[in-house]
């Protein structure tokens, strides 16, 4: 809805209601969502749980309404006469014809400048890498002296306390005492860091401070505490304010804690924990051992059963040398009786060939006479083919060749020459006879 609603209209009457509805859509449609500052009065607390209060300045007031599931996201009360800024909605309660804002959020007065200061260090530091994983360093599992940077008087340097020395009682703790609210406390929250570093007698810094508005915590958020947490070789574990608070210390420090109490929790281990742990290993090294123990007896049981002993073991040696000797009585008298068998076959097998006893003899006088001819004449038949053969050789002598006035023609690389067309005119030839050598030159070559 627009302005040219009503003049477009102008000829119409409108009631009440219909006026102020169209006033109120005319509002929500063209007011956008802002901040506005004020001090709170008439501040009424409803039944209901919605709060009515009205928002002043100098000059003018506006009614405000925040309705209860908005106001029970305040982490304060309020009260009349706080200086506020809510994000509202302006509108009208048709009803009545009140102009009013419907608070959606409210802040303390000045918070926008802190958040937006917040906001701007945050990405600066971010972007310079001090939020990186990998510039953080690793807690020490057992360390042997925690160091605490906070307010001597501060509650939470009690909690802290008391947690270690619940915890792990025998670490010594060194307290580096520092304001944690109020002017300079960020530069002396730095000098304390630095002088922890410089003595370098901690393994591990605790960074602490109770919950507080914004304001109380900002020390935490300034750029020389963040540069100082940096900086640290020793680890830092931020535990300032509440769960839900959120420092730039917070995202610098090697970690964060939701409060000083989880922080002394994170930096010294459960010495009942502990305990439980030697307690469950001792029982498991107990039950290891007694169950090596059981194996180591029934082992030692087995070979006791088969450890015998020489009485035994020689009574046992004298029946298995009984039973070899009767095994070998049995074998010896069964191959006495079987040997025994064949002679007497062997007997009578002779006995009935002994009636051709002279025809054999003769038979055998007849082929060793045939043997010793055969082997002559084998023999002269093998020494007339020898003959034959050195015959052969002799002919085929080369020196017997040359005798008969041959010769053998050789060329420049030692290689026979057969073929007058293997030689170049100047080729050099050596020509060996019967008797002795000459070295010769092709003159001229003609073919046969």
């Amino acid at each position: 809805m627009d302005l040219n609603f009503f003049s477009e209209e102008k000829s119409r009457v409108f009631c009440v209601a219909e006026l102020n509805f169209a006033i109120k859509q005319l509002l929500e449609s063209n007011v956008p969502l802002l901040w506005v500052r004020g001090e709170i009065s008439n501040l009424v607390k409803a039944a209901s749980g919605h709060f009515y209060f009205s928002l002043k300045d100098d000059q003018a007031q506006v009614r405000c309404v925040m309705f209860r599931n908005k106001n029970q996201l305040l982490k304060e009360p309020i009260s009349n006469g706080q200086q506020i800024e809510v994000l509202a909605v302006a509108t009208l309660y048709e009803q009545r014809g009140d102009f009013q804002l419907t608070v959606e959020q409210m802040r303390p007065a000045g918070l926008g400048i802190l958040y937006e200061r917040f906001e701007r260090l945050k990405q600066l530091l971010e972007n310079q890498g001090l939020f990186a994983a990998e510039r953080k360093h690793p807690l020490p599992p057992f360390p042997k002296r925690i160091g605490i940077i906070t307010s001597p008087q501060a509650a939470a340097l009690r909690d802290v306390l008391t947690t270690l020395r619940q915890r792990l009682p025998s670490v010594p703790v060194v307290l580096y005492p520092a304001p944690v609210q109020g002017a300079g406390s960020a530069e002396k929250i730095a000098a304390a860091i630095a002088a922890a570093n410089r003595r370098a007698e901690c393994d591990v810094l605790i960074l602490c401070r109770g919950g507080g508005s914004i304001e109380d915590l900002w020390a935490f958020n300034e750029e020389v505490v963040a540069r100082a947490i940096a900086a640290s070789e020793i680890p830092i574990v931020s535990g300032v304010g509440h769960e839900t608070d959120f420092t730039i210390a917070d995202f610098v420090a090697d970690e964060r804690a939701p409060t000083p109490t989880a922080a002394a929790q994170r930096v010294a281990p459960d010495r009942f924990a502990l305990l439980r742990g030697l307690q469950d290993q001792a029982q498991h090294l107990q039950r290891a051992q007694r169950n090596r123990q059981q194996n180591a007896m029934q082992a030692v049981d087995y070979l006791q059963r088969r450890l015998v002993h020489p009485a035994q073991q020689l009574q046992r040696q004298t029946q298995q040398l009984d039973q070899l000797q009767q095994r070998m009585q049995r074998v010896f008298t069964y191959r006495y009786q079987h040997q025994h068998w064949q002679w007497q076959s062997l007997v009578q097998r002779l006995r009935a060939a002994s009636s051709d006893f002279a025809g054999l003899q003769d038979k055998q006088a007849n082929l060793a006479q045939r043997l010793v001819k055969a082997l002559h004449a084998g023999q002269a038949a093998r020494l007339a083919r020898a003959d034959i053969a050195g015959q052969h050789l002799i002919l085929l002598d080369p020196a017997k060749v040359m005798a008969r006035g041959y010769s053998m023609v050789q060329d420049a690389s030692g290689a026979v020459v057969s073929d007058a067309a293997q030689l170049a005119i100047g080729a050099e030839l050596r020509i060996t006879f019967a008797k002795g050598w000459v070295r010769s030159q092709v003159k001229e070559r003609g073919e046969s």
